[in-house]
């Protein structure tokens, strides 16, 4: 099996060729630990979780790096704004962002640099690039020079005014260029900083991922991603940067996911259409946000919407419907096969195209349902199983999935309650006392619970 991504960097598919054999390394922009992780801050968390899964399967040594930028202006923004100290915010908004995204499905990187763990680091990379002429000191700032790297601008292919246009946001009277970008900066007293050959100061932005990679991956490693949003300042600056002053290649594969939208409107919190990964997650399960994630291609803008959200509950449901059963007929809990079938093997090794993927999952669970039960039943429950793992979905318990309650929902019968009844309804028709049972059933359908008889007895689940 040959793994194709498209390659950012040079803009084609290419088979994917690790650097060492039977080893792989991946490197991810993770988050600035300030705030709660919004829906488009996951999106690349649960595409490069899917990546790594599928590299887990394919070599014996993955390495999947993704940082902690806890020292940002915005970071220090946000405490002198509520009051709270930096240490405080950034390790309670960096526990949020975990949970989060575990309650998506997605596994934890095998390593979660913090920048601040690494500013001795940035400080000894931006040493190397003012010895090699990369970079200058001017007013206590230390600044990249874009017109020593013949090649600046390879990455995003973007034209001398599109760079300038680019850097307008920090123009400033002690820049050689308009392009040059910020390595180092002074710090004063009530702003968090570091000892250094220019003063006391913090890092920029840029430098702090080449450092922590350099660190975790070493000088030339095989794929870093990312939002497509980073392709154009950090991820143009993090090339060069980390060339001038490592004398190496950096990247061999650059993997960069498609922009979001929610209800065909950039996501804003003055439009009103912010949505907050926790705020989703109390709406809908998990793996239903996941799916819905992974039904657009990574590299295609994806527009989120509750439309969405409700087509991927509804395939969910059919798919652990299809489980549930097989458990049924087998009386103990499906295994999933032990390889991925083919078909969505072969999806995701076309550029990661999970929408294929999700439609080979659709084609198992058809024929599990056109096969009645036996071994046939069981035997697709197992492909389905192992397909979803591929995916980060189809771990839980089909009961457990069906009696999803979304949080702050009415009060309603408890299970235990619900059990009850049910003893209540059974108990009814046997002694033919049908209006009773079906007033039962109805009283229960009200309050959200539906209730489905079989030969095997009566299981239920909440809408």
């Amino acid at each position: 099996m040959v793994l194709v991504l498209h390659n950012g960097a040079t803009g084609k598919r290419e088979e994917f060729i690790p650097l060492r054999h039977d080893a792989a390394g991946m490197y991810v922009c993770g988050p600035t630990v300030y705030d709660f992780a919004h829906i488009g801050n996951a999106r690349p968390v649960i595409v490069f979780d899917v990546l790594y899964r599928l590299l887990k399967r394919r070599y014996a040594q993955v390495r999947y790096v993704r940082n902690i930028t806890d020292i940002d202006d915005k970071i220090n923004a946000r405490a002198a704004q509520s009051g709270e100290p930096i240490a405080a915010i950034t390790a309670r908004t960096t526990a949020a962002f975990h949970e989060d995204m575990a309650a998506l499905g997605s596994l934890p990187p095998d390593a979660e640099p913090r920048a601040t763990a690494h500013i001795g680091n940035m400080i000894a990379m931006i040493e190397r690039l003012v010895e090699r002429g990369y970079a200058y000191v001017a007013e206590g700032h230390v600044l990249f020079s874009v017109a020593a790297k013949a090649d600046y601008g390879k990455l995003s292919n973007r034209s001398r005014d599109e760079l300038i246009a680019g850097a307008r946001v920090d123009v400033a009277p002690y820049k050689r260029d308009p392009a040059d970008f910020t390595l180092w900066k002074p710090s004063d007293a009530e702003t968090p900083g570091w000892n250094s050959p220019w003063g006391r100061g913090r890092p920029g932005w840029h430098i702090e991922c080449s450092a922590m990679s350099l660190a975790e991956l070493g000088k030339t490693f095989d794929i870093h991603g990312g939002g497509r949003d980073l392709v154009f300042p950090h991820h143009e600056n993090e090339v060069a940067q980390s060339e001038a002053a490592n004398g190496a290649p950096f990247v061999r594969y650059w993997v960069h996911n498609g922009f979001l939208t929610v209800n065909g409107e950039k996501m804003s919190k003055s439009l009103g259409n912010f949505v907050v990964v926790r705020d989703a997650l109390a709406k809908a399960p998990g793996e239903a946000l996941r799916l819905n994630m992974l039904s657009t291609h990574y590299r295609a803008p994806i527009d989120w919407n509750d439309e969405g959200i409700v087509r991927a509950r509804q395939a969910l449901d059919r798919w652990y419907g299809l489980i549930e059963k097989a458990e049924a007929h087998l009386g103990r809990a499906v295994a999933p096969l032990a390889e991925v079938p083919a078909g969505v093997e072969a999806a995701l090794d076309d550029d990661l195209n999970t929408p294929l993927a999700i439609a080979e999952l659709h084609g198992i669970a058809n024929a599990g349902y056109q096969c009645g039960t036996g071994d046939a039943l069981v035997d697709a429950a197992t492909k389905l199983k192992a397909a979803g793992h591929a995916l980060g979905i189809l771990f839980q318990d089909p009961h457990q999935w069906f009696r999803w309650q979304p949080a702050g929902a009415e009060a309603g019968p408890t299970d235990d309650e619900i059990e009850t009844l049910i003893e209540a309804r059974k108990q009814a028709r046997k002694n033919r006392d049908f209006a009773a049972a079906d007033r039962i059933r109805d009283d229960l359908a009200g309050q959200g619970v539906i209730l489905e008889d079989s030969a095997a007895g009566t299981k239920w689940k909440r809408t």
